[in-house]
């Protein structure tokens, strides 16, 4: 019996290993991730027209290195620089800013000022914005704090300041009509800053379609991780296939699994576009190329904020993208 419980539990781990990959041991938290794109998803439902960017890396000149900015949320009202805080628990703050949470087990956690921090980060995308040619109106660029998680609870919700958007507050926001805006989304969110020009919008969307970001690694289960792409692993001849997919010359794949008469097979289809540096912003090549290789040929692939790299089966990928 002991041997039969042995092997199963062998076989059991082979099998996770072979579709799942080498990331079942990670120190980051994926869920993270996971919230930065089902907010910036509800955003753009909230209000139609928009566009929300996730995952900015703009470069700071004062400090020589690059800021992460979770989203940005372009309306025709005004951009919005949010930082995502997946906190639970009881949230007070001391007297410096700082968050304290405290989680059923008494176990305490300070978070550094996310309200100081987050205001920061709109003074450098602003200057960033004026280096590729956009100036911005004053007070058009604001900043929130999100916090999404439902398990958020405010020890003194009026001790917050107006830039953070609490849970229960989150769920309240409704779907905005086009052209109509409600005094509570326009209090807490948009501001009711006046309209501007399409064209300044259009301009303003270019450029940060076109900033730098953290690879984007989409997995089956609406799963994502943002970090970087560094390599491929497999077999010789699937390797010298994928080398086409560079940087350079590649910025978003998506992977198609085969099959034959309902049965899986042990290949899949990568789709490529071919960057088109003819045009200003993501612009790819309009005939995608394929390429077939083995599911099981695996992308290394290291999340931002984690020393260590994960390996993920294709045939667990649904999609990569390339920063530029």
């Amino acid at each position: 019996m002991w041997v039969e419980l042995i092997c199963g539990l062998v076989l059991y781990r082979f099998v996770k290993r072979f579709f799942y990959g080498d990331d079942a041991h990670l120190d980051f938290d994926p869920s993270h991730f996971d919230d930065l794109f089902a907010v910036a998803k509800r955003l753009e439902k909230l209000y139609p027209g928009s566009k929300v960017y996730v995952g900015l890396r703009i470069p700071d000149p004062d400090t020589a290195s690059r800021q992460n900015v979770d989203l940005v949320l372009v309306t025709n009202q005004e951009a919005v620089v949010m930082s995502v805080k997946n906190v639970a628990g009881f949230v007070s703050i001391d007297k410096d800013g700082n968050w304290v949470c405290t989680d059923k087990k008494n176990h305490t956690e300070r978070l550094p000022n996310p309200v100081a921090e987050t205001k920061e980060l709109v003074s450098i995308l602003e200057e960033y914005l004026e280096q590729r040619g956009v100036a911005l109106p004053e007070g058009y660029l604001s900043f929130k704090v999100l916090c999404p998680n439902p398990n958020f609870r405010s020890i003194h919700s009026d001790a917050f300041p107006p830039e953070v958007i609490t849970y229960d507050q989150w769920t309240q926001l409704k779907p905005e009509h086009r052209n109509s805006y409600s005094g509570w989304i326009k209090g807490t969110l948009l501001g009711g800053k006046k309209k501007t020009q399409e064209s300044f919008c259009e301009k303003l969307n270019s450029v940060l379609s076109t900033a730098p970001v953290w690879d984007r690694l989409e997995l089956e289960g609406n799963k994502y991780i943002l970090g970087e792409f560094l390599e491929f692993k497999g077999k010789q001849d699937d390797l010298q296939a994928l080398r086409k997919i560079k940087r350079s010359k590649v910025g978003c794949l998506t992977v198609q699994k085969m099959s034959m008469f309902g049965f899986a097979l042990s290949t899949v289809q990568i789709l490529y576009a071919p960057r088109d540096y003819r045009v200003e912003g993501p612009s790819w090549s309009s005939q995608p190329e394929e390429i077939t290789v083995r599911s099981s040929t695996e992308v290394v692939f290291q999340p931002k904020n984690s020393k260590k790299s994960g390996k993920h089966k294709l045939s667990s990928v649904v999609s990569m993208s390339l920063s530029a």
